[in-house]
């Protein structure tokens, strides 16, 4: 079994990690690309956030890249949400072509909170309790799907009508079909929707962090390149809070990500 993640600020890593420890199954990031990777496991677990009940882009880029190789694979998913995503986890399953891939469970987890800039849901701030806690309930109801995994129990969270009709309500406004690269409706505005603040100081960790190359050091000055694919990795990680992504307000905290398990 091979596990691939995409984690823009840790919570996703946190699962993934967690997972391939008990599935005694490689892992790795989509960010350092192993593709070469998959024709090796018969089964691949994706674990991603989901955006608006949708698949973020780069890990969109990354399973289109890799297409020829999944044919054929048996799926394991896991979409990571803060309250409830309708078909996050099913969304996955529109890049592919009706019996391309045979997909044997999916789970959506809910997770800490972790953007601190956006209207109404930044006055939720994240603690060391709550970390606590919701490191705990993922662990152990990772535990409880590799029990049925391990069992041949099979489920598919989000796959009902009425998972699919909320999925609709939530994703349509980002972004119309998962199945395409191009970013369309509310992501391509997201896209480059970047400020730097003139407290910036060009220690340059944005740049070095950013998993999608979108920013750079010119003529001293940090700037964008429209490539943003919304991780919020930027926004948690400035020491001088000076970079937002679409809501341009200074954060009133930053998210650290989920306790490391001991």
């Amino acid at each position: 079994m091979l596990t691939l993640y995409f984690s823009g600020t840790g919570n996703t890593k946190f699962l993934a990690e967690i997972f391939s420890r008990e599935m005694k199954a490689e892992c790795f990031s989509v960010e350092d690309d192993p593709g070469n990777k998959i024709a090796e496991h018969d089964t691949i677990a994706f674990c991603y956030p989901v955006y608006c009940s949708r698949v973020p882009r780069i890990m969109r880029e990354f399973v289109q890249k890799h297409m020829h190789a999944l044919r054929g694979k048996k799926l394991i998913i896991f979409a990571t949400q803060m309250k409830f995503s309708g078909d996050g986890a099913r969304v996955f399953c529109d890049m592919f072509e009706a019996g391309a891939v045979e997909v044997i469970y999916a789970e959506h987890f809910n997770m800490q909170q972790n953007m601190g800039n956006t209207p109404i849901l930044n006055l939720w701030h994240p603690t060391e309790k709550s970390a606590r806690k919701y490191a705990a309930k993922t662990e152990a109801k990772v535990a409880r799907c590799c029990r049925d995994i391990k069992n041949g129990v099979v489920k598919k969270r989000g796959f009902s009508f009425g998972s699919k009709l909320l999925g609709l309500i939530q994703g349509k406004p980002w972004q119309k079909n998962t199945a395409e690269i191009a970013a369309q409706g509310l992501e391509k505005k997201m896209k480059s929707d970047v400020k730097i603040h003139k407290n910036c100081t060009s220690c340059e960790i944005c740049i070095k962090i950013c998993p999608m190359k979108n920013l750079q050091l010119r003529d001293g000055t940090v700037e964008h390149l429209n490539n943003c694919t919304i991780c919020y990795r930027c926004v948690n990680r400035c020491p001088q809070k000076a970079i937002t992504v679409f809501f341009h307000v200074k954060p009133r905290w930053q998210y650290c990500g989920l306790p490391k398990r001991a």
